[in-house]
This record gives C-alpha cells, structure tokens and sequence, in this order.
C-alpha cells in the first residue's frame, strides 16, 4: 500500500478488516517495522479520536510521531497554483509538503470540506496536493468527501459485534443546527457497499448523497420503515449534496430514541463520535444500545492496520 487516501488504495477490504483484528490482539508484534521511521500528523481542523488514536497506532507500531496544527504551530498554506500570495497564507503547500516530507516517512493529514464549493471539495484539492509534493506516502485523517479510518474502524467494529453472517446495517441521517460534512457518510457507504450486508440508507427528502458513494445502497425515505429489523444503526448528520452545505430541516423526529430501536432487531447503535445527546440520539440508546466507545477504540487498531501495510511497502 502507498497512500491511504481513499478505497481505491486498498487491494482487499476484508483482509485489512482482518488485520485490525489482527494487530488488536498483538498490539506490539510489528514494533520492528516502524523502528527510525517518523509520521507527521498534520491537522488543519480539530480531533480528539483521530489524533489520538493515531498516534498510539504509529507508537505501537515503533514509529517516531510529529504533530502540527496548521495554521497554529505553523503558517498558513496557499493550495492553489499560480496565485499571488499577498494574502494572509504565507506558504505554498509546494514548499511545506515537500519539507515535511523530507523530516517524514508518511503523512497523515486532517482537512474539512469547506462546505461553500461543492467541486472544489470534491476535488480533493489538500490531500491531492500533498500526494503531489510530498514525496512520501499520505493517509487521510478525514477530507472533504471521506474519513476511510473510521471507515475501516466501523467495519471492524460490525465483524466483532455482528450476530448473522449477514447482517442489516442501516445509515441514518440525524438532525442538526448547522451544516455539517458529507465525508463519514460517503465514506461509510464507500466502505459497507465492499461487503455482502443488506445495506440501507434512510434520509429526509433533499439529503440523498453523491451517487458514486450511495451506490447500489436501497434509500427509504421513512426512517421508521429502514430501521425494522435492522442488526446495526449507524447515526450521522450531513448537509445537503445537491442544495451543497445547506441545511434543509433540522426535524427532531429524526433522533434515535429506545422507542426506534425497538424497532430493530436489538440493534447496536453506532457513531463516529463526537455526538450531541438528546439532540441525535437519546442517553438511553447511547448508555443502553450502543457499540460507540468500542467502535472509538477501534480506531486505534483500523490506524495501526493501514500503517502496517504501508510500513511493509516503504
């Protein structure tokens, strides 16, 4: 594996399932592997699991770990080509990526969509120009239209928890105040379309996601009806593709309560975390119904498989 920017970097999604498993159960046997190597987390929005979970993934791993804010511990970096910097971006990514390669044997990196310019997100414009001028393998910590780490982590997360080879996994959208990204949900369907689950996306009219990431997933309008014998729930709010970065309703009726669980069949609720209770889902569910703490540990294990690979291939 050379980067990890999106699914398209990975040979074999099972076995890289099967190896977060894996690297769990023996968190140190590949110490060796990153032994003088060194990873530059690189973070142009704020984290809590991913930071985290990432850097005790690449000590696990042997690796030396560097962490920067952009923006904070550093200048601020021009992404466009050709422009005058007479602005307040002091940099060219040109220059900084191709300098925090020559410190970094892999770069992680963490960048939002901005949410005002649908093709300019979707183009992927900061993981791509890392991958041009860095010279060494990047991961993606979460852009603008993926989070393939957490991705990785909910499907381990669904193997250990799962009760039926294959199970029903539904993605539901949650309500929200204010707009928020597309990426954990395009990535989650990216993901889950690469396995044999009977899979379901349930939204409000308005919120239907980019076609290549919904894919040959069954959409149903009515949440109650999606949720009816469902084995995993798994909770998100997203703004709107089509209307890009609006939000078009903010309906409470929409939470997952104890009363729509009860329509699964004893389903498991899941979230990327961080999550606003009583607002997305109720304390009872999180408290009661809920694989969100494993599903953040996990994490760690999804981080130290996609080093591993990468380290292997350095």
């Amino acid at each position: 594996m050379r980067n990890f920017i999106s699914l398209k970097d990975v040979e074999n999604v099972q076995e890289l399932v099967n190896e977060g498993i894996r690297q769990k159960k023996s968190p140190f046997a590949d110490q060796a592997l990153g032994k003088n190597k060194t990873i530059g987390l690189i973070f142009f929005n704020q984290s809590l699991r991913t930071r985290l979970s990432t850097q005790k993934a690449a000590e696990n791993l042997g690796m030396n770990v560097m962490i920067m804010n952009v923006g904070q511990d550093s200048w601020q970096l021009e992404m466009e080509d050709g422009v005058i910097m007479n602005g307040d971006k002091a940099e060219h990514v040109k220059e900084a990526a191709a300098v925090i390669g020559s410190y970094c044997n892999i770069i992680a990196v963490r960048a939002f969509a901005g949410l005002q310019d649908r093709a300019a997100d979707y183009r992927e414009i900061v993981m791509e120009k890392f991958k041009q001028y860095a010279g060494v393998p990047i991961v993606n910590l979460e852009s603008a239209t993926r989070h393939p780490c957490q991705s990785l982590a909910d499907l381990i997360t669904i193997q250990e928890c799962k009760k039926v080879e294959r199970p029903k996994v539904v993605l539901t959208w949650l309500p929200h105040f204010k707009p928020l990204p597309q990426a954990v949900a395009n990535s989650f369907c990216e993901w889950v379309n690469q396995t044999d689950y009977e899979f379901i996306i349930t939204h409000p009219e308005g919120y239907e996601l980019a076609p290549e990431f919904a894919g040959n997933a069954k959409v149903i309008y009515d949440q109650n009806e999606a949720l009816k014998d469902a084995d995993f729930v798994y909770g998100k709010n997203w703004s709107s593709y089509t209307k890009y970065g609006q939000v078009l309703t903010q309906d409470s009726s929409w939470m997952i309560t104890r009363e729509k669980m009860e329509l699964t069949n004893n389903g498991l609720f899941m979230h990327c975390l961080p999550v606003r209770r009583n607002l997305k889902v109720s304390d009872w569910v999180l408290d009661n119904q809920s694989v969100v703490i494993q599903q953040a540990a996990n994490r760690e294990w999804s981080a130290q498989a996609v080093l591993k690979n990468i380290l292997i291939d350095l």
